[in-house]
């Protein structure tokens, strides 16, 4: 098995938001979503459609199994690293997780070091968990995490006509794409900010802007993009939203000026 192959994960989450919000950090540090199933019989299918090194699953799952009564079915397929999810940790929840021999169980909300590490163990310490006379029973060893890179780029937005969701304190909260006055980066983060909220994400300007695709949002430094529709004075030198005095560029000046019709 080629080892500079990301490590493909199922993801088995019943809640759609969580589910993608699983998926955007797991991409974004270099691991691969084969699929994500809402019920046990949906994680089945995928499992046995798709190669998948390793299963991240809640607890609490509904439908016909619950997300242990799920793993026992897809381990009947084959053995691999199981990571559990789930907010309860009363000892009859982690006494019926331990019947399965997880390899690990992240009580939510979690964070995305605690999902990496977990990760990066659970694939590790499963290499050496082949049964005696049982080896044709186990897939081949999993890829190393060492040849995983995490991606620089990790937040999630979601957009629905003019709105987008952006991820604060564990909950999307919905911004007007016209309501944002420009967009300012520092190093690795990005700050998006409207006439009363600033949004910090770590984004670079450049991806930020290619996921809004909102063509009112124009660079005019490297640093700074800033709606079109929200300018209200500028010249060779400055643009001016609201209060706010912004550098224009000389490398971005020529585009900008592109996007205005001349009379």
């Amino acid at each position: 098995m080629n080892s500079s192959l990301p490590v493909s994960i199922l993801i088995v989450e019943d809640e759609a938001i969580l589910a993608m919000d699983l998926c955007a950090r797991l991409e974004a540090e270099g691991y691969q979503v084969t699929g994500t199933a809402a019920t046990g019989r949906q994680a089945l299918h995928l499992y046995q459609q798709h190669q998948t090194d390793i299963v991240i699953c809640d607890i609490n799952l509904s439908g016909d199994w619950n997300g242990v009564e799920t793993v026992q079915q897809l381990l009947a397929v084959k053995p691999l690293p199981i990571i559990y999810l789930s907010a309860l940790t009363d000892r009859e929840t982690v006494e019926m997780a331990k019947s399965t021999k997880p390899a690990a169980y992240l009580t939510k909300p979690i964070t995305t070091d605690c999902l990496r590490i977990a990760i990066e163990i659970a694939m590790s310490n499963f290499a050496y968990l082949v049964p005696p006379g049982n080896e044709q029973a186990v897939p081949p060893k999993p890829r190393p995490a060492i040849s995983i890179a995490p991606a620089k780029d990790s937040e999630m937005i979601l957009q629905v006509g003019d709105h987008i969701f952006i991820k604060q304190n564990y909950q999307f909260v919905r911004v007007r794409q016209s309501d944002v006055l420009y967009v300012e980066a520092d190093d690795k983060y990005t700050t998006l900010v409207t006439s009363d909220r600033k949004f910090v994400l770590r984004l670079s300007m450049g991806v930020l802007l290619q996921r809004l695709s909102d063509q009112a949002l124009v660079r005019v430094h490297r640093s700074y993009a800033v709606n079109l529709t929200q300018i209200e004075s500028f010249n060779d030198y400055e643009v001016q939203i609201k209060s706010q005095v912004l550098p224009l560029g000389r490398a971005y000046k020529e585009e900008f000026l592109q996007h205005f019709r001349f009379r």
